[in-house]
């Protein structure tokens, strides 16, 4: 394959599944007959502008870190920005951060509208129950404590949120190719439409949600500001779906953070990261146990999510790479 088309490939790929992901989400939008919403421009346009941000940012480290050798200076730094990245793949850069973005924001989108199915929540309550003899999040309250262990996993369940970008932009900037760069890219994109049908499978709010006597031993922590919030915003929501402003954030099965970092587990090692990789294992289990100690998801949620995350690093790998077995 020429240069050119080896790049190309993946571009096209990349936003294919973009146009195919919308194109669900438009014909969902006619069924329900609620159309797509992005409050205050905080799905879509705030973040790809801050992803923007700090890709400049992830940039500029990249060049300083790589020029310390030979010393700091602006017109260096400068220097070794342009050689390690070039107007073809800065614009690719930009290009894969636009497509990430409107697939989340079809994600959020189909999300939000997954409030119209019945929750399965009893369903699963019962399968956990019948699988550990009591709830789960009960036997890791008595286990861990409610006090300090529930701080930690509170940190912990929230710095999925620096998480997800951070680890973007680092394969798009650090990897040795875009090409590479992009695997990761697609795998992202690939958690969230994957994320998507199993909302859809079995739809599900959590046991905060349907089990909240269970938590009340708890301390006040930004998660439990969060909780009440996400139910208000779903009571809005099916109070009035037209409203412009009312919006869901609440679905269960399967479970993203566990799926979202258990695919960038996957890709350190795919990338031949090994001690990176066996870092984030650690790090994954202890996403696992937070999000079932606070209640956003049941064992079966985080089981599904790592099933997922498999399945989007090798549709990853097929959709820039095709089923060639080397790493580009």
């Amino acid at each position: 394959m020429r240069p050119r088309a080896a790049v190309l490939r993946p571009v096209l790929a990349v936003w294919l599944l973009v146009v195919a992901f919308g194109a669900v989400a438009v014909w969902r939008s006619a069924v329900v007959d609620v159309a797509f919403k992005d409050p205050g421009g905080r799905i879509f346009r705030d973040r790809l502008s801050t992803a923007l941000t700090l890709l400049v940012l992830a940039l500029l480290l990249d060049a300083v870190w790589r020029t310390h050798r030979r010393g700091w200076s602006r017109a260096s730094v400068l220097a070794t920005v342009r050689e390690r990245c070039g107007w073809e793949r800065l614009a690719l850069m930009v290009s894969g951060l636009a497509a990430y973005h409107l697939v989340y924001l079809s994600y959020r989108n189909l999300k939000s509208w997954d409030a119209f199915n019945t929750p399965r929540d009893a369903d699963l309550i019962a399968l956990d129950e019948r699988l550990f003899g009591e709830a789960p999040w009960v036997l890791l309250h008595d286990l861990l404590g409610r006090d300090s262990a529930a701080w930690v996993l509170m940190v912990v369940y929230k710095s999925f949120t620096y998480l997800v970008p951070w680890s973007l932009l680092c394969a798009l900037v650090f990897t040795r190719t875009i090409r590479r760069g992009y695997v990761f890219l697609a795998a992202a994109m690939w958690t969230w439409v994957l994320g998507t049908a199993s909302y859809y499978l079995i739809p599900s709010l959590g046991p905060f949600a349907t089990a909240a006597e269970d938590f009340t031993g708890l301390p006040h922590t930004p998660i439990t500001d969060t909780w009440a919030e996400y139910l208000e915003q779903r009571a809005a929501f099916l109070a009035d779906p037209q409203a412009p402003d009312t919006f869901v954030s609440i679905s269960a099965f399967a479970s993203l953070h566990t799926g979202f970092t258990c695919m960038i587990m996957l890709m350190a090692f795919y990338y031949g990261h090994r001690w990176l990789g066996g870092v984030l294992a650690v790090y994954l289990a202890a996403v696992m146990v937070s999000t079932i100690y606070w209640g956003w998801h049941f064992t079966i949620d985080d089981v599904g999510g790592i099933v997922l995350a498999v399945l989007a690093v090798a549709l990853a790998h097929v959709t820039v790479v095709g089923l060639r077995r080397r790493v580009p």
